[in-house]
């Protein structure tokens, strides 16, 4: 009887072990197919999400140009460009050049003219990008990179597309910079404690190696206002940024924001904003040739200056006026900037825990000098009375001098300038 009783019981234990076994394999199987669907429903919002940017963003051309290195861009007619979605545009009149540009002065305080209306009679010279190579816009149309949808669904959300990350810690005051959580590590040098109308810099042009997918390395100049919680910024300079833009290309790019890079603003025409007025110059286009080591070296000279008659923060690049921002998009530059920056960032992931192998600017530390290191040069602010200016006194910070630093050098023929940059991991930046 109790070797029957024994028997019995373990039957009994056996029959409950299956059970909870297909209990748990059920469980299994629906939770495979519940997040199976789960990330089918989430691809399926992300193209929702994507076509909807694609709407906005890509509009009924004229002409549609194929470029070498596989972008398309599209000749749109001027009134149909992207800055007139902004609710605060959309009676706005276009400005097709500015009433005043800014009047250089030397070093014993001289200037080139007194101040004067801008006119056709400035000298131009057409900027090549690669896509000239294949045709140019007519006149009355702008050239907006095409944006296409694979680009947009490999950004963490279709709500960040064409947005810089969210800094816990922002531009304002420059304590704050020296720690970002967020990843953005910058070399540069800044200005701050005076009323400022615009910057100019001449930058070398060079094409870094970016190692993770979510990176970058960029060279620019910021105009910035405002506390940290709100701040306003306009920005421009040239970007390596795959996952924006799909290769390893260098391309000219500007930025804005006015609310500390949280919810307004984005690159280039990926957003309403930035009213563009050229037809020979596309923002997020590529730029060739770039700087080689102990090589030929490139340049770009930007410029961005708040016109004394008008409301709007022009830009030029080179010899090209490319349109503006209009003071009504913020809040704390409608009137003049309360800081000034040049210089380079990257984002670093900390892929396996190490520091990122992406390079900013050369790739060579600040004490490779002319034609190792990458340089600002030149550098100028524009005044009340609209002249351009030295800056006055600089800081140079470097927030990880082991993987980027910055040294700052004067002389007469580059005036105020800086190398800047650095290979990112190394035996001292591990």
């Amino acid at each position: 009887m109790a070797s029957m009783h024994k028997t019995k019981l373990n039957l009994k234990q056996n029959d409950i072990k299956v059970k909870t076994m297909n209990g748990f394999y059920c469980f299994m199987f629906l939770l495979i197919m519940s997040t199976c669907e789960a990330s089918r429903l989430n691809m399926s919002r992300q193209k929702l999400k994507a076509k909807k940017i694609l709407s906005s963003s890509n509009r009924n051309p004229l002409k549609s140009i194929k470029s070498p290195d596989g972008d398309i861009i599209d000749c749109v007619l001027i009134s149909h460009q992207p800055a007139f979605d902004h609710p605060l545009l959309k009676n706005h009149t276009i400005q097709m050049r500015p009433n005043y540009h800014p009047e250089e002065v030397f070093g014993d305080g001289t200037k080139k003219s007194d101040l004067k209306p801008y006119t056709k009679d400035v000298i131009t010279k057409p900027i090549i990008q690669l896509w000239h190579l294949n045709g140019r816009c007519p006149k009355g149309t702008v050239p907006v990179r095409r944006t296409k949808q694979e680009d947009i669904i490999k950004a963490s959300s279709g709500n960040s597309f064409g947005k810089k990350q969210r800094k816990s810690f922002s531009q304002l005051p420059l304590a704050t910079k020296l720690f970002d959580p967020t990843g953005h590590e910058h070399s540069y040098a800044t200005v701050q404690g005076d009323m400022y109308y615009g910057t100019q810099a001449t930058i070398n042009v060079w094409n870094p190696p970016v190692q993770g997918p979510n990176e970058f390395s960029l060279s620019q100049i910021w105009i910035l206002g405002g506390p940290r919680s709100n701040l306003n910024t306009i920005e421009a300079g040239w970007i390596v940024c795959p996952l924006l833009f799909g290769d390893n290309n260098t391309r000219l790019f500007t930025y804005w924001t006015s609310d500390g890079y949280q919810s307004t603003g984005c690159y280039n025409l990926l957003c309403s904003g930035f009213v563009q007025t050229n037809n020979h110059v596309a923002l997020g286009g590529s730029i060739t040739p770039f700087s080689t080591y102990q090589g030929s070296q490139y340049e770009i000279t930007i410029l961005v200056w708040k016109d004394p008659k008008q409301n709007l923060w022009w830009l030029k690049y080179g010899a090209e006026i490319i349109g503006y921002w209009p003071t009504s998009l913020f809040q704390y530059l409608t009137d003049s900037a309360s800081l000034i920056e040049w210089g380079g960032e990257i984002i670093n992931d900390k892929l396996n825990g190490q520091h990122t192998t992406t390079k900013m600017g050369s790739g060579s530390f600040a004490k490779e000098g002319y034609k190792g290191a990458s340089y600002f040069r030149n550098l100028q602010v524009v005044d009340g009375s609209n002249i351009l200016r030295p800056p006055g006194v600089i800081t140079v910070i470097a927030e990880q001098p082991n993987c980027y630093n910055i040294l700052l050098q004067k002389n007469s023929d580059w005036g105020d300038y800086f190398f800047y940059g650095g290979p990112g991991r190394n035996p001292n930046c591990p």
